[in-house]
């Protein structure tokens, strides 16, 4: 009994080291997930961010082209006035070269806009990059998370095993029932003695009754001739 004893208890003992092992990875990893989806909301958003401004910048690109194109096609109108007399070609050469300053203008906006849209689209990739990263480290954490939870029931369920199986012999139960088998077996002892006296007197009563046998036929012997005699019939 005190090896089975301590072989709950040993069982016991390794539930709850399970526990205390468990307890602090299962609130590490909860709270692990809880900082990856904040890192994931700021992620979304400065994506977000991010893109709105590469479609500005985007836009900005073609807008300025197309500026740039109606300076250009401006200039050129310009020039065919004057080609054909409509106004002076002095005045038409000055126009047309402003025009074509603002044309010029444009096509440096719209550089300088190309860069900014390329420098943006590559933000946008590596957040999107960070953004696919934590969402897979969070589905990756959730499903350690689930097995974590699930490895506690079972340790709470086999610690509650072990604490009742351990309780056994400390709640008195084995001892109550070797106490049982005593009084039971001292209750057949007693029966068994009282068959044997009852089986002795018996034997002691048939003992005496055999060694009587001719007493008691002799008396009645004696009893019948008497009988006899009173009736005259001995004669």
């Amino acid at each position: 009994m005190n090896f089975f004893k301590r072989l709950f208890k040993a069982g016991q003992a390794e539930a709850h080291a399970v526990m205390d092992k468990l307890e602090n990875p299962i609130k590490m990893t909860e709270q692990g997930i809880r900082d990856l989806k904040k890192d994931l909301d700021v992620a979304l958003k400065s994506l977000a961010e991010v893109k709105a401004m590469g479609i500005r910048a985007k836009n900005d690109v073609e807008n300025a082209k197309s500026a740039a194109q109606n300076w250009e096609n401006k200039a050129m109108l310009l020039l065919k006035k004057a080609q054909t007399g409509e106004m002076e070609m002095i005045e038409a050469e000055r126009l047309a070269a402003e025009a074509l300053t603002r044309k010029e203008e444009n096509l440096q906006t719209a550089a300088t806009a190309k860069k900014n849209q390329d420098q943006f689209e590559k933000s946008v990739a590596d957040l999107e990059k960070k953004v696919k990263v934590l969402k897979s480290n969070i589905a990756k954490f959730e499903n350690e998370l689930k097995t974590l939870k699930a490895r506690q029931k079972v340790a709470k369920a086999t610690k509650s095993i072990n604490k009742q199986m351990a309780d056994i012999d400390s709640s008195s139960t084995i001892s109550m029932l070797e106490r049982m088998k005593d009084k039971v077996a001292e209750e057949e002892a007693l029966a068994e003695s009282y068959g044997e006296i009852a089986n002795e007197n018996k034997s002691i009563d048939e003992d005496i009754d055999k060694a009587l046998e001719g007493v008691s036929s002799a008396a009645a012997s004696d009893e019948l001739a008497k009988l006899k005699a009173k009736l005259g019939m001995d004669k």
